[in-house]
């Protein structure tokens, strides 16, 4: 794929210049330049020559109710008159950010207490870790603080999240992860099944490997584990039949919290208001963001059960103040966005929404199994994923160093179509959740004529 020619004074020319993109191969994007997206309406944006655009990742996960919702513009625009900015800290509060907290609360998917604002999910799950150690030191346990995450889990990208993040981007040559983060197996039943083990055989046998770390670093020592109803980033990993229920019962055994991201899960993408409520999980935190204001503005929530509240409660008296929170922990204009984007939700049903479109984004994604390129279509909900192999009866993958999976959403995006790629050749999708049938159908129309044309030159290069 050739590299444009860029007008010195372009947006593209001046992005290269002055921006440093997140999750982006730097060396090629200075030679490339960036796909410039100046506006976005219903489940489509629009690049600065008008190209429009399928979003079918709603942006990054979060745009669930698609572009140019003028309820959460006339919310914004509503807060930023009256109140554009205080604070929480000494006991301060705004009126919507009160009112949200209240809202996430009663429709939290178990009995929780309060809620603690931040910025993104990455600092919500750190606050989460923060939290875990400051409970169990109120709790005087203070060796009851390892945190056991997974290989190919996604919780973030600060010290501490990032740490819990399984991936190896995030953590080569950023000396992560920290002491006291450990990695379980990853519940992904396509890649690390065993021959001829049904998935309930799985489960039991990464629940038993998870008793195995405990009782291996000592039941003493570890705090929590957290989890992904379905884990995003890594690659749209839907659980096996049978393994949180399986997991929970070794948390549990062994007095170990659950932590559930529901970052990316929560508010009807796999067809429940929670993830938690679609895979059974009783979690003690609940981590959630990004749909949470539909991406419009920045917000994160982390709610927490009454028991570690009240630890919090008997350290915070001790010390004589709860020392951790951000500038803008429940700014009221988020807060405000937040709170209508869930009131959206349930007023126009999303959830019975997705259930009844997300058959047409399944079925078509399993469609594409027959594929010469696909080795497993996997998905639930409105969020789904296609793996790309070099060989279907092996498993064998592409060399990493061809970026297949990258060169596939390049092609998408010629035919209209915004997905994304991730590690291991996968290709993702998460379209708004407003998306409607006939949307569904171009979007998959658009990826695969983007298959088609990687096949091709797959195959004029000699890889197959």
């Amino acid at each position: 794929m050739n590299s444009p020619t860029l007008a010195p004074n372009s947006a593209a020319a001046r992005d290269i210049a002055y921006t440093l993109h997140p999750y982006t191969h730097l060396k090629q994007h200075q030679d490339s330049g960036p796909l410039v997206i100046t506006s976005g309406k219903g489940v489509r944006v629009y690049d600065e020559s008008g190209k429009s655009y399928i979003e079918g990742m709603a942006g990054l996960w979060c745009t669930a109710l698609g572009w140019s919702e003028e309820r959460l513009v006339d919310a914004a625009t509503r807060a930023l008159r009256q109140l554009p900015f205080y604070h929480g800290f000494g006991g301060k509060a705004a009126p919507a950010t009160i009112d949200l907290a209240e809202k996430l609360i009663h429709l939290a998917p178990v009995p929780m207490s309060k809620v603690f604002f931040a910025n993104s999910g990455s600092e919500a799950n750190d606050t989460a870790i923060k939290l875990i150690w400051y409970y169990n030191n109120a709790l005087g346990k203070p060796e009851k603080k390892k945190i056991i995450s997974r290989t190919r889990a996604y919780h973030g990208v600060t010290l501490a999240a990032a740490s819990l993040t399984g991936l190896p981007a995030n953590h080569r040559d950023f000396d992560l992860p920290l002491a006291r983060i450990l990695h379980t197996d990853c519940p992904h039943y396509y890649r690390f099944a065993k021959n001829g083990e049904t998935e309930e055989e799985f489960a039991t046998r990464l629940a038993e490997n998870l008793e195995q770390l405990i009782l291996d670093e000592g039941p003493d020592t570890i705090a929590a584990m957290f989890a992904e109803p379905v884990m995003g980033a890594g690659g749209v990993i839907v659980p096996p039949a049978t393994y949180f229920e399986k997991i929970q019962k070794v948390l549990k055994k062994y007095d170990v919290l659950l932590v559930a991201d529901e970052v990316i899960c929560a508010y009807g993408r796999t067809g429940n208001m929670w993830g938690s409520q679609t895979f059974d999980m009783k979690p003690d935190m609940i981590a959630t963001s990004k749909a949470l204001s539909s991406g419009y503005l920045p917000i994160s929530a982390l709610m927490i059960s009454d028991a570690i509240y009240q630890g919090m409660v008997k350290s915070s008296e001790k010390i004589g103040v709860f020392g951790h929170g951000f500038t803008y922990s429940g700014h009221p204009v988020p807060a405000a966005v937040a709170l209508e984007a869930l009131n959206i939700y349930e007023e126009r049903d999303i959830v019975a929404h997705v259930r009844e479109v997300s058959p047409i984004l399944q079925n078509g994604l399993r469609n594409f199994a027959d594929h010469p390129l696909i080795g497993e279509a996997r998905g639930i909900g409105l969020v789904g994923a296609v793996e790309l192999v070099r060989d279907k009866a092996t498993k064998e993958s592409f060399d990493p160093a061809l970026a297949i999976a990258a060169r596939v959403a390049k092609a998408a995006e010629i035919h209209g179509l915004i997905v994304r790629a991730l590690p291991g050749d996968i290709v993702a999708f998460s379209p708004p959740l407003v998306i409607e049938a006939a949307d569904i159908e171009d979007m998959l129309a658009s990826f695969s004529l983007a298959l088609d044309d990687t096949l091709i030159w797959v195959r004029e290069s000699g890889l197959v």
